[in-house]
């Protein structure tokens, strides 16, 4: 009787186990698909936003053909149009803006981590979150009103007066000092993608492992010898990346630069002249699209200004990938 007792209960402990393995692998298998459904959201979002776009682009693709990309005609009047312009500028801008930006993010990051005293790294890095949180239309108006002014009444007219007459950079910084322009925006742009890109420089260099850092230090090494053979190495890949998150908010930036670029649609080689740009292109025009073309037309400058930023980011996947074999072969 007592054996039979002793059965029952284990055979009971055993039902139980059984019972929690099978709520366990319940739980599990919905928390697979759950996360799954998240990850499997932004492939579906992200096509349906491509797909929808090249639908609605289709007329000006099938009416102007691949000539739509390397046109420079924008005539809403003749119902003529392309992209040339507006994706020159894109790239232009944002060019400036990763040329300016880079260095002063990097600048910004190895003060916080490895040279400012304690008191002045939270001041500094509340400053740089708050420039973060500033709304592109806040940039955007004072850049026009501020900054467009400064430009064409300083800068401009020193560019064009020392630079223009040059002979083989001169057509770049030669043109009116009107101050709107591919240049204004290209550091308008600047300013708004050093928080981000600073920010992430400042994450990754805290995460060297400080031993590393005080070894370097203990040999005798200098702060840009540490940084320049110690910390980048280590963080290079996230560096890289953070570079090109910069560039890809550059290259979608609509407000701020719309301010500031001048909205004309006309290519030059000179950065002093006013420019276009996809998004501010669309921004600028989209309610004044007065025919099914005019419209498909903008809508296909979305879908450009879509396989742009696409094209960026894969770049920079290949980057990050080549970088982590060197790595991996380096190690």
């Amino acid at each position: 009787m007592m054996l039979d007792t002793g059965a029952e209960t284990v055979r009971a402990h055993e039902l139980a186990a059984a019972a929690r393995d099978r709520r366990q692998q319940w739980r599990d298998d919905l928390f697979r698909r759950t996360v799954m459904a998240c990850a499997l959201f932004v492939f579906i979002a992200l096509l349906g936003a491509a797909l929808s776009m090249l639908w609605g682009g289709k007329e000006a693709f099938q009416t102007f053909g691949p000539r739509f990309i390397w046109s420079t005609d924008w005539d809403a009047v003749n119902h003529r149009f392309g992209a040339l312009v507006p994706i020159y500028g894109t790239l232009v801008t944002a060019l400036i803006a990763m040329i300016i930006a880079v260095p002063v993010s990097f600048g910004i990051a190895l003060f916080l981590t490895e040279i400012a005293p304690g008191w002045l790294r939270g001041p500094v890095s509340a400053a740089i979150e708050l420039l973060a949180g500033i709304p592109s239309i806040i940039y955007g108006m004072w850049g026009l009103f501020v900054f467009v002014p400064f430009m064409g009444a300083h800068i401009y007219p020193w560019l064009d007066t020392n630079l223009g007459p040059l002979p083989l950079i001169g057509p770049v910084f030669s043109g009116p000092p009107i101050g709107l322009g591919m240049l204004t925006a290209g550091i308008v742009l600047a300013i708004m993608v050093i928080p981000f890109v600073s920010s992430v420089m400042r994450e990754v260099f805290n995460t060297v492992p400080v031993a590393l850092k005080e070894s370097a230090y203990a040999v005798g090494n200098t702060t840009w010898e540490v940084v320049w053979d110690i910390v980048l190495p280590y963080t290079r890949t996230a560096v890289v990346g953070g570079i090109f998150l910069g560039l890809g908010r550059a290259l979608g930036e609509t407000m701020a630069v719309t301010f500031v670029l001048g909205n004309a649609h006309q290519l030059s080689l000179s950065l002093l002249q006013p420019g276009n740009s996809i998004a501010a292109t669309i921004a600028n025009e989209f309610t004044e699209a007065d025919s099914s073309l005019y419209l498909s037309s903008l809508i296909a400058l979305g879908f450009l200004l879509f396989v742009v930023t696409f094209v960026v980011l894969a770049i920079a996947r290949l980057m990050l990938g080549r970088l982590a074999r060197q790595a991996g072969e380096g190690a």
